[in-house]
């Protein structure tokens, strides 16, 4: 049996922890390329997806042109030249990769296929052979959902990890999910001329959001695509080149066609595929492995990272949580912790929307004191340069300290403006130091982030 000082199950962001390592370790790396080497951000996830969103962003304006005075034609989209953009460049970064890691030297060993325990050190991988640890991290990352509706395996279906390679455009789409995948995949698909389905379960879209985002999103997409809103998807059928999914809903039962159906409900840990019980791993009740703020699991010398433990499942939290990893198995007598506080995300659609911290509704739920400052993109001079009508910004702070609790954007670069408000709450700087501690650019987009701080009341502490 061949024995190695670490094994790293996974490409993504558990690649770092191997590039990470003490130079006289002996790796192994065990990754069954399920979406292609580099993991689902590279592959299948928020690296093409955001070339595909430029791209629809791109088309969405000029389809806006009119209304600043510019007569542009209508975009004639060729779908092939824009996969190809997109793909060109990722497959080659992805099929890289894998040479280097395949000529990785003799102190590093590429497994390529699935693998799972055998023992609390042992790993079964691809061609029947066991291997053993000292050390084991685990980054296998995570997969669609797929729910159990009845004909929708024989149907067929896409998920964010097939969609984005069509061979070509279909001119309706139906998209079962309200959620991030969703709203970012209905922008892209719509601005690109397809007529947009979306079935939602709840009363609304990103209902994770702040409730005043959420809303405001919900009556942009209601107006933008076909929303079916509290709908329950009870049948999935295809005849010849159309799928039908069959609803129910409070007001009865209906039936929408189209030429594609995108599976959106979300994402599930892959830790399901490993057959931990054999390695003694604990998990949660939703299936992700258990780790605690070191990133360690149960079993001493067994680490977890990424959307295989996390309930974030973001792409910059993995590689956080890969440098705490290389650095506690460098350094296990300094240990570090993961820092979880203060955990921002961004939905690319159109709007853009970007939230850090407690949503109002969170707040309220756990009985935490907080105020509001708000202000509109419409409020800004560069918001009447945008013709701006809805978008804003709003920030909660806690009322004696000035502190800020949370922070939620709905408009143009709303990942980029949120970006200072991260930075105020990791450093535990107040909304009036953030405010008027420095200069905000004028006329600028920034100022309507300035201006929401503003807008927050005294602190009375």
């Amino acid at each position: 049996m061949r024995h190695f000082d670490l094994i790293v199950i996974g490409s993504g962001s558990g690649d770092a922890v191997i590039s990470g390592r003490p130079r006289d370790w002996k790796a192994a790396l065990v990754d069954d390329a399920a979406v292609g080497f580099g993991g689902t951000c590279l592959n299948v996830g928020c690296i093409p997806s955001k070339m595909f969103v430029y791209t629809a962003d791109l088309a969405e304006a000029a389809g806006e042109a009119g209304a600043f005075g510019l007569d542009l034609p209508t975009p004639a989209v060729r779908w092939q030249d824009i996969r190809k953009r997109v793909f060109d460049r990722i497959d080659r970064h992805s099929a890289d990769g894998l040479r280097h890691r395949r000529s990785g030297g003799p102190d590093l060993t590429l497994f390529e296929g699935r693998a799972r325990f055998t023992g609390p050190k042992t790993l079964l991988v691809a061609g029947g052979e066991t291997i053993s640890a000292d050390r084991f991290v685990i980054a296998a990352g995570s997969r669609p959902i797929v729910p159990e509706v009845p004909g929708l395996p024989d149907a067929g279906f896409l998920t964010n990890e097939t969609v984005m390679r069509v061979d070509q455009l279909p001119e309706r789409l139906i998209i079962l999910g309200a959620g991030a995948i969703a709203a970012e995949f209905a922008h892209v698909f719509s601005a690109l001329g397809v007529r947009i389905t979306v079935i939602a379960r709840s009363g609304g879209m990103l209902t994770r959001e702040d409730g005043d985002v959420s809303r405001l999103f919900t009556d942009i997409a209601r107006r933008k695509w076909d929303l079916r809103e509290r709908r329950e998807a009870t049948r999935v059928e295809r005849d010849g080149a159309v799928v039908r999914v069959h609803l129910t809903g409070p007001g009865g039962d209906e039936v929408v066609e189209g030429d594609e159906l995108l599976v959106a409900v979300g994402r599930r840990s892959n830790a399901d595929r490993l057959d931990l019980p054999a390695a003694g791993v604990a998990v949660h009740s939703d299936g992700r492995i258990a780790v605690d703020s070191r990133q360690r699991t149960n079993v001493p010398g067994i680490f977890a990272l990424g959307d295989v433990s996390s309930r974030y499942q973001l792409k910059h939290v993995a590689n956080h949580e890969a440098r705490v990893v290389a650095h506690n198995l460098k350094h296990p007598d300094q240990p570090i912790e993961a820092d979880h506080r203060f955990v921002p995300h961004a939905v690319f659609t159109s709007p853009q929307i970007a939230s850090v911290g407690l949503t109002e509704q969170e707040a309220r739920t756990d009985g935490v004191p907080y105020v509001v400052g708000k202000r509109d993109y419409a409020g800004i001079a560069y918001g009447w340069a945008m013709n701006d009508p809805e978008g804003f910004a709003k920030i909660l702070a806690d009322p004696q300290t000035g502190r800020l609790l949370g922070a939620h954007i709905i408009g143009p670069q709303a990942s980029a403006l949120i970006q200072p408000l991260i930075q105020a709450m990791s450093l535990g700087q107040d909304a009036a130091t953030v405010a008027r501690g420095q200069y905000w650019i004028h006329p600028a987009m920034s100022e309507l982030v300035e201006n929401a701080l503003l807008d927050i009341p005294p602190r009375t502490g």
